[in-house]
């Protein structure tokens, strides 16, 4: 039974990777820091969670920033597979603290690397970002440069890529890299667009569109990413895989399926769209299909439907979280 490191594992993405994973019969070491970002209450219903399904979950309270707190998780446990879902996330946020990004999201990696460097884990999955791709020729090809980002959380993510591809030459680390694109799902972070607008709609709040709607993204739901972080465990060397829904929606189309499924209409507010944000995102996965077996099964409408029961099922107590 093999043992895997999941970082962040309080977090949406992290928390559904670390299930998935004990649903496959890995033992999973999770650790994350709970940091306030956003309320807490979501964070340890997702760790209370993993801690009812299964005994091959251990946990501990560690920020990867501290190399120390992690060496002694190295010591206690003989690790087959570190992946990284731990990091500040938020192209907004970024604006107004980038040095917290670098920090964790660059130096927090770099700790995660010597880890498996010191104590000979074979293998390292990074999650990165689409936003990598700003500017770049739709849909999104892994062999494009990369290289424009215009917001610090992804300079700090593209400092982790390059990093990771560091180790594996110097060292021998195999690692795959995976660009998520616009992650959604039950249990999501209070900052993500679908949890904002699902709660306001429900709450007959205003929703706050910066721009005019019109943006596009790859909405891709969490338990297609979650498969396919669980499959990037396998042996590939070095690759950058993205990992999409391969449909470009109109933010205005999935606002309309919101309405459809909470059962209300919408009012809105808008602002000006902000410089760091990406007009449209769209992925092309053709890698993630012939090097994963992967491809995403949830449609956006389904994804949309099953999010909005999350919220309506739980909802005497994700009312009361701040968005």
């Amino acid at each position: 039974m093999k043992k895997v490191l999941v970082t962040g594992s309080a977090g949406f993405i992290g928390a559904r990777v670390s299930e998935m994973l004990l649903e496959e019969g890995y033992q999973v070491v999770g650790v994350d820091n709970l940091n306030d970002y956003y309320d807490v209450r979501l964070k340890l219903w997702r760790l209370d969670n993993l801690k009812k399904k299964s005994d091959n979950f251990r946990f501990y309270e560690v920020n990867i920033e501290k190399i120390d707190e992690l060496k002694a998780i190295g010591q206690l446990h003989q690790i087959d597979a570190v992946i990284n879902e731990a990091a500040c996330v938020g192209v907004r946020y970024s604006l107004e603290n980038p040095f917290i990004y670098l920090s964790t999201n660059a130096g927090g990696n770099l700790n995660l690397l010597e880890l498996c460097r010191e104590y000979g884990v074979p293998k390292f999955v990074l999650a990165s970002t689409s936003s990598l791709y700003a500017g770049q020729e739709m849909p999104f090809r892994e062999d494009l440069s990369g290289n424009t980002p215009i917001s610090p959380y992804a300079v700090s993510k593209k400092a982790a890529e390059m990093m990771a591809y560091t180790y594996h030459y110097l060292y021998g680390l195999d690692v795959t890299i995976l660009r998520y694109f616009t992650v959604y799902g039950p249990a999501a972070r209070p900052d993500m667009a679908t949890f904002r607008f699902i709660k306001w709609i429900m709450e007959g709040i205003p929703l706050k569109i910066f721009g005019d709607g019109c943006q596009e993204r790859d909405f891709t739901y969490i338990d297609d990413i979650a498969k396919g972080t669980v499959k990037a465990l396998k042996p590939l060397g070095y690759e950058i895989i993205n990992l999409g829904n391969n449909h470009s929606y109109e933010l205005s189309d999935t606002i309309k399926l919101i309405e459809k499924y909470v059962g209300r209409k919408a009012r809105f507010e808008y602002k000006e769209f902000q410089k760091a944000d990406m007009q449209a995102t769209w992925a092309d996965i053709d890698k993630a299909r012939g090097l994963l077996n992967w491809q995403p099964q949830v449609s956006l409408e389904e994804g949309i439907k099953r999010t909005v029961e999350w919220m309506k099922y739980n909802w005497e107590w994700v009312k009361k979280i701040k968005v």
